[in-house]
């Protein structure tokens, strides 16, 4: 009889023993402040979507609070049901192609000197709804000179038209997560594919070779350290200069359950090992998202790539 691996791996993955409660490193701040509330306020009036809500981001009242916010574009229903995430899923409304002036308007009222900008998957269009982080992009710039622009985009199911009106609109940094590894991908994030993932990376940096390119990965659903490493192996190959690597948290009961929890000193040597592989910079830790502490890498390495230019 032919084995599955899949099913073989999902299995596994119900035998592991779950995790009675949170270890003393996974504190999650309190979402409240001034500042949060002014955010939520103005998130409310412009009719606009956040990741940080939507996905439930335990940095939520941390970032909030320092004036930085993902924005989510596209609307707030995805296309793919992934079995990690918060945001519901199923035929989204049609686009609102109003969406990039009240999201460069917000970035605008924020004063942000680095706005994030993401989306849902919209897999009932060719271009996956690329046009809208360009014209997003664009704008913020008319309207924000000086602010950089990070977009964190859907794999658009390899379509490299699609990656190149991205691209065309010049982010100062191109992020696509791979999530998690290849043996887990049809388990976690079943309408996904990896060779659509790298297609994204890999071409990005052919297309623009100045755009900072990023992908992260959620560690805790069953994975070994070994896969783990391949997966850095793979991204560093494919000219990712960012990396980011955060623990798996359960959003819901009716989510994946989570495997383990990583220590910080594992987190640690991970980013010691992507360092060492080459990467321009590792965000590894416990609460670590895609978004976390993203101006501070996009200013440290501009300021390097100016250098290395002059």
């Amino acid at each position: 009889m032919a084995q599955n691996p899949t099913r073989d791996r999902l299995q596994t993955n119900k035998d592991i023993p779950r995790p009675v409660r949170r270890p003393e490193w996974i504190r999650v701040t309190a979402h409240s402040g001034e500042k949060y509330n002014e955010l939520q306020t103005l998130m409310r009036c412009k009719e606009l979507h956040t990741v940080c809500e939507e996905a439930a981001c335990p940095n939520m009242g941390e970032c909030w609070n320092s004036g930085t916010a993902t924005f989510l574009m596209l609307g707030d229903v995805c296309t793919r049901a992934c079995r990690f995430c918060d945001i519901q899923h199923g035929m989204p409304a049609e686009i609102d192609w109003q969406e990039p002036e009240r999201v460069a308007q917000a970035v605008k009222s924020m004063q942000l000197k680095h706005a994030v900008i993401t989306s849902v998957n919209r897999d009932e269009r060719k271009d996956g709804g690329a046009p809208i982080f360009a014209a997003v992009i664009r704008r913020i710039r008319e309207l924000v000179p000086g602010c950089s622009v990070e977009v964190l985009i859907p794999d658009f199911k390899g379509n490299l038209e699609a990656l190149r009106i991205v691209m065309d609109a010049r982010p100062e940094i191109l992020n696509h997560n791979v999530e998690t590894v290849p043996s887990l991908f049809k388990i976690v994030q079943p309408q996904d594919h990896y060779e659509w993932s790298e297609a994204i990376l890999r071409n990005a940096k052919w297309m623009d070779a100045d755009v900072l390119t990023k992908s992260g990965i959620m560690v805790g659903l069953g994975e070994t350290i070994d896969e783990i490493q391949a997966v850095m192996r793979d991204l560093h190959s494919w000219d990712v200069d960012i990396l980011t690597i955060g623990q798996y948290l359960q959003p819901s009961r009716r989510h994946l359950p989570i495997a383990r929890y990583y220590t910080p000193d594992e987190f640690a040597s991970l980013k010691e090992y992507g360092m060492n592989l080459g990467y321009k910079w590792v965000e590894s830790g416990p609460l670590v998202r895609s978004s976390y502490h993203a101006v501070e890498q996009v200013r440290a390495l501009s300021a390097v790539h100016r250098q290395l230019n002059s």
